[in-house]
Order: C-alpha cells, then sequence, then structure tokens
C-alpha cells in the first residue's frame, strides 16, 4: 500500500516538473518571439483578484498569458496588423463598438491584442460573447478563464463600473455570418450598449477593422443545417475543401480606434429616440470603414 502510495507521488511529481519545464519553456519561446515588453506590459496591467487567484468573472492571470501570447503571435506576424488612432483611448471605463465579420472571432482577438500591445497603457479588453457559447465544451471554460463574458447586461454594467474596458459588436452573429458579397456593409445594431453607456456615462470608441471580412470566403449561410445544429449560421466556404484550407487566408489587418464619443440623456428613453444615437455610431463606423477601404493598396499587404 506505502509502496503504490509512493509510486503515484512520484508520478505526481515527475507531472509537475514535467508541467514546470513546459511552462518556462513557452515563456523563453515567447520573449524571444515577442519581446521582453510583452512580459513589462503584463505587469503593468491592474486586476482585481480575489483568493482563488481569479478575478470575479473567472480570469485567470496565467491563461490570458498564454492566450494573449497566441494571439500576439498572429497579430503581428501572421495577420501583421496596423493599428491606426490609439492615441484616442481614453482611460478609465470605455465601450469600444466595432464591425464584426470573419465566420471566427479573430476580430475580437486582434482588437484585444492591439490594446494590450499597441495602446498606452496596455490593458486587457472584455468582450461581450454569444450566450450559445456557454453551451461548447471546453469554450465555455477557456472564454472565461480569458477574460470574456457572456453578453447579458448585468455583466456589462457591472464591468464599466469597475472601470474596465468593454468590447461590444452591435451586429452580433449577423455581422460575423457575413457572405463575401456583403464584405464591409455594416448589418442592423442592437441598441442595448447606447443605453448601457448613457446608463454608466461611458464614452464609446468607435473601431473599424479591415481585412477579417477576407480571411474566410463565405458564400452564404445554410440555414436549415445551422438551426439543426442549435448555431447562428453554417457559412458555407469552399476553401474548407482546400488542403490547409480550414486557416484563415493572412489577410493583412487594419485597425482604426476612433475619437470619443459621449451621449447625454435618459437611457430608458423610446427606442426611437436611443435609435438616432445608435445610428450616428453606426454611420461613424460605415464611415471609417470606407476610408479605410481607400487607403488600402491590397488585401494581403
Amino acid at each position: 500500500m506505502l509502496a503504490n502510495i509512493s509510486g503515484v507521488s512520484r508520478i505526481a511529481g515527475g507531472v509537475r516538473r514535467a508541467l514546470g519545464f513546459a511552462a518556462t519553456g513557452i515563456d523563453t519561446f515567447m520573449t524571444d518571439k515577442l519581446g521582453e515588453d510583452f512580459n513589462a506590459r503584463l505587469a503593468r496591467v491592474p486586476l482585481n483578484l480575489t483568493s482563488s487567484g481569479t478575478d470575479p468573472f473567472g480570469l485567470d492571470p496565467a491563461w490570458t498569458k498564454y492566450a494573449l501570447g497566441c494571439v500576439t503571435m498572429l497579430h503581428r506576424h501572421y495577420f501583421r496588423t496596423s493599428v491606426f488612432g490609439q492615441e484616442h483611448i481614453p482611460k478609465g471605463r470605455v465601450l469600444f463598438i466595432a464591425n464584426h465579420s470573419g465566420q471566427l472571432p479573430i476580430d475580437a482577438a486582434l482588437i484585444g491584442a492591439s490594446l494590450f500591445m499597441d495602446a498606452e497603457p496596455p490593458r486587457f479588453v472584455r468582450a461581450m460573447v454569444e450566450k450559445w457559447t456557454q453551451t461548447l465544451p471546453f469554450v465555455s471554460l477557456l472564454f472565461a478563464r480569458v477574460g470574456q463574458v457572456v453578453g447579458v447586461p448585468e455583466n456589462a454594467k457591472r464591468l464599466l463600473l469597475e472601470d474596465e474596458a468593454l468590447l461590444v459588436f452591435p451586429e452580433g452573429a449577423r455581422g460575423i455570418g457575413k457572405s463575401f458579397g456583403e464584405r464591409y456593409q455594416l448589418q442592423e445594431f442592437g441598441l442595448g450598449f447606447m443605453r448601457l453607456a448613457m446608463e454608466t456615462n461611458t464614452p464609446i470608441v468607435p473601431v473599424a477593422v479591415i481585412g477579417a471580412e477576407e480571411q474566410y470566403i463565405s458564400l452564404g449561410n445554410f440555414d436549415s443545417l445551422a438551426k439543426l445544429l442549435r448555431m447562428p449560421n453554417f457559412p458555407v466556404m469552399p476553401q474548407l475543401l482546400l488542403p490547409g484550407g480550414a486557416l484563415p487566408l493572412p489577410t493583412k489587418y487594419r485597425i482604426y480606434f476612433g475619437e470619443p464619443m459621449s451621449f447625454d440623456g435618459d437611457h430608458d428613453d423610446d427606442d426611437a429616440v436611443i435609435e438616432e444615437k445608435v445610428w450616428t455610431v453606426r454611420a461613424t463606423i460605415q464611415s471609417m470603414l470606407h476610408r479605410g477601404l481607400r487607403e488600402r493598396t491590397g488585401i494581403f499587404f
């Protein structure tokens, strides 16, 4: 019996040592690829951790570090993101409102990387994720551990009142599932983000993302199959049939941060009143997209 316990202890100790060596190796690799600035920026991000080592929403600094490292390598080396207007980003609570596209939420990840690596001061951004993601094995845990929060008003309001940076895509699933023929045409915006900004006195920073629309070429959506699988959409993407087609195309991302916008009034006003304010934000982002598309010289460079 004692021999069995001793054997288990040796195995457990070996696993811990192996995990420690692996973590050290990953840290060294990340430092080599991203530079010492990456670790220095991590140390500057304030965190409100509980006794469990996570924040009240489940963000784990270790998970977030490695997730940010992976995303930053994509940001720097695969998508070669150019970031504009980061000087407009205010300190304290802020609501980032962005266009959404690309079939997978890579745009959200790269906005997060740009706010961490290119903005001053560096910060972790929280994204509001669709409720249906909580039904996906592992994904729900991963999202929580890297700071992403289920998109309900209670969560959003609490984060903003704690002076967090919040990322919202008012197009929702309608935006991320756009076909190639609908690229860079904003879909209808929801009204919730505006009511939230007005209630919490939070500035809105409009964000335009260029490059995501071409990373996966969708010809349309298979609506009946999406309904069967309980997914918001099921895109028809011929590129998946090609070798390596599951990887997004290495399009060059361009992320534009606009000047902060503030809105006064009663957040409980009629929809017609709120819609006018939402239209102003939507029109601003659409204008930023048009301007960015005019300025770019190619999809991949």
